[in-house]
C-alpha cells in the first residue's frame, strides 16, 4: 500500500510540474516470467513443508542437527492451524512486496540520457567511441564483454569510469560491439578478436599515433588477451578487471550448469543462429535464483526518489540490456569454456594457435575483486599467476561494483589510473 501511495504521489508530481509521463513500463527484469516463477516456488514451498516439520523427519545437515533438534521440540508447542496461518500471511506479504518491487522498477522515470562519445569507427555492427573527444592524452583501448552491453563503463553521469578516466588526462577508446547482425550472427571468436579487434587496434594507432594500454572487463579480458599476445608490439601495457582463466578453479558446479544449459539451447542456435537474451539471462540466473527476489524485496523499501533508488534502476536497466550470442561463440564459450576448461588447459585456439597468457610480454595488472561471485577470484588468480611479471590488486568489492559501486573510485579506479598513467607514459612509443 504505501509502494502504491509513493506511485500516485510520483505520478501527481509530475503532472504539477508538467513533466513528461513515464514511458512504457520496462520488460525487466528479464525473463520476467522466470522470476515471478521462482519467487512463488520459493514461498509456496514452505507451506508445503509444514506438514513435514513436526516430524523432525527433514534431511538436516550434520551441523544443523542440534538446532533442527530444538526447532522440533518448538513446534510442538505450536497449533498447526495457527502456524499454517501464519505461514501463508508471511507468504502473500513477501510476494505482495516482490510485486510491489517489480511495478516500482517498471514505471520508474529514470532512463538513461548522455551524450554519446564520437563514434571513431565502425565495422559492421562493431563501434568504436573515442571518450577523449580527440584529446591529445595517453590513448587506452577498453574491451567489454560480448553478453553484457558495452556502457556498463559508462552507466550515468554519476558513475562513469570511462568519462573519468577522460577527465584525468586519458583518452579512452571503448568498444562497442551491439548485438550481433547477419555477418557477425556467424563470428567465431577468432572473427572477433583477429578482425574486429585487431582493426579497432589499428584504427586507435593511426587515430593517436601511440601504443594503447589494452584494457579488458570480464569476458572483454579473455578477448584482450590473445590480442595482447598477437600484437604486443603494437601496445604499452595490459590491464585485466576481473578476467577469469581457470573455470573450475573453485571445484563448484556452477561451469558444468552452464554447460549444460548449452544442450538446451541448441534449438535456438540452429534456427536463430545466435543465443537469445532471455536464454542467455535464465541460463546465468538459474545459477542463484534468490538474486532477484533480494534485489526486488529491497527495492520495495526504498524511496523511489531517492539516489540510491534512481542507482538500483541504472544498474538493473544495464542488466536487462543484454545482447545475444553469435551461436558459433555461445558454443565456445559455454561448451569450450566452460565444460571443457579450455583456457587453462592451453586448448583454447584463435587463428588456431592455443592462447598462452605465458607469451605476453607486456606490463600487466589483473584486477581480482575480493568479493566477486561472478567470476571466482581463484579463477582470475590463476591467469595473474601465468602472466610473467603481472601485478594484482585484489580490492574488496563484487563483480560489478568494481566498476559502478560508491567504493569503486576509492578502491579501484584509483589505482586503476595510478597504474595505466604510469605505463602510458613510461611505454610512450611513436605509431610505426
Amino acid at each position: 500500500m504505501a509502494r502504491t501511495q509513493q506511485r500516485a504521489r510520483q505520478r501527481q508530481k509530475q503532472a504539477a510540474t508538467g513533466a513528461t509521463p513515464n514511458r512504457s513500463p520496462r520488460v525487466g527484469p528479464r525473463p520476467l516470467p522466470l522470476h515471478l516463477s521462482m519467487a512463488a516456488l520459493t514461498w509456496m514451498s514452505s507451506l508445503a513443508a509444514l506438514p513435514h516439520l513436526k516430524s523432525g523427519s527433514l534431511p538436516w545437515k550434520s551441523p544443523l542437527r542440534e538446532s533442527a533438534q530444538s526447532l522440533v521440540a518448538d513446534l510442538q508447542a505450536v497449533e498447526a492451524e495457527a502456524l499454517t496461518a501464519a505461514v501463508e500471511r508471511e507468504v502473500r506479504r513477501r510476494l505482495a512486496a516482490f510485486a510491489d518491487g517489480l511495478e516500482a522498477y517498471r514505471h520508474h522515470p529514470y532512463r538513461r540520457a548522455l551524450p554519446e562519445p564520437r563514434v571513431a569507427w565502425q565495422e559492421g555492427t562493431t563501434r568504436l567511441l573515442d571518450y577523449g573527444d580527440g584529446a591529445a592524452g595517453p590513448p587506452l583501448l577498453v574491451v567489454p564483454s560480448l553478453i553484457n552491453r558495452a556502457y556498463i563503463l559508462d552507466l550515468s553521469a554519476e558513475t562513469s569510469l570511462l568519462r573519468w578516466l577522460a577527465g584525468h588526462g586519458l583518452r579512452p577508446f571503448l568498444v562497442d560491439w551491439e548485438r550481433p547482425g547477419p555477418e557477425e550472427r556467424r563470428f567465431t571468436l577468432t572473427d572477433y578478436i583477429v578482425g574486429r579487434l585487431e582493426r579497432a587496434l589499428d584504427a586507435v594507432r593511426a587515430e593517436t599515433g601511440r601504443p594503447p594500454v589494452l584494457a579488458g572487463y570480464c569476458m572483454g579480458g579473455l578477448l584482450a588477451l590473445p590480442l595482447a599476445e598477437r600484437r604486443g608490439a603494437d601496445l604499452a601495457g595490459l590491464a585485466l578487471l576481473a578476467t577469469p582463466w581457470d573455470f573450475q578453479a573453485d571445484g563448484g558446479t556452477s561451469p558444468h550448469l552452464i554447460a549444460a544449459g548449452l544442450a538446451g539451447a541448441a534449438p535456438a542456435l540452429e534456427l536463430l543462429g545466435e543465443m537469445p537474451v532471455d536464454l542467455v539471462q535464465a541460463l546465468f540466473a538459474a545459477l542463484n535464483p534468490e538474486v532477484a527476489v533480494k534485489k526486488f524485496l529491497a527495492f520495495s523499501r526504498m524511496d523511489p526518489e531517492s539516489p540510491r533508488a534512481r542507482r538500483f534502476v541504472a544498474l538493473e536497466d544495464w542488466l536487462n540490456d543484454g545482447v545475444p550470442l553469435a551461436a558459433p561463440v555461445a558454443r565456445e564459450c559455454l561448451g569450450g569454456w566452460y565444460g571443457e576448461n579450455t583456457p587453462a588447459r592451453k586448448a583454447w585456439r584463435i587463428a588456431g594457435r592455443p592462447v598462452d597468457p605465458g607469451r605476453v610480454a607486456l606490463p600487466t595488472l589483473c584486477l581480482l575483486p575480493g568479493q566477486d561471485r561472478i567470476v571466482p577470484p581463484a579463477s582470475a588468480r590463476a591467469l595473474a599467476e601465468a602472466i610473467p611479471g603481472a601485478e594484482s590488486l585484489a580490492p574488496p568489492v563484487g563483480h560489478i561494483g568494481m566498476i559502478v559501486s560508491g567504493d569503486a573510485r576509492e578502491k579501484v579506479w584509483t589505482p586503476l589510473l595510478r597504474w595505466l598513467a604510469a605505463n602510458a607514459a613510461s611505454h610512450d612509443r611513436p605509431a610505426r
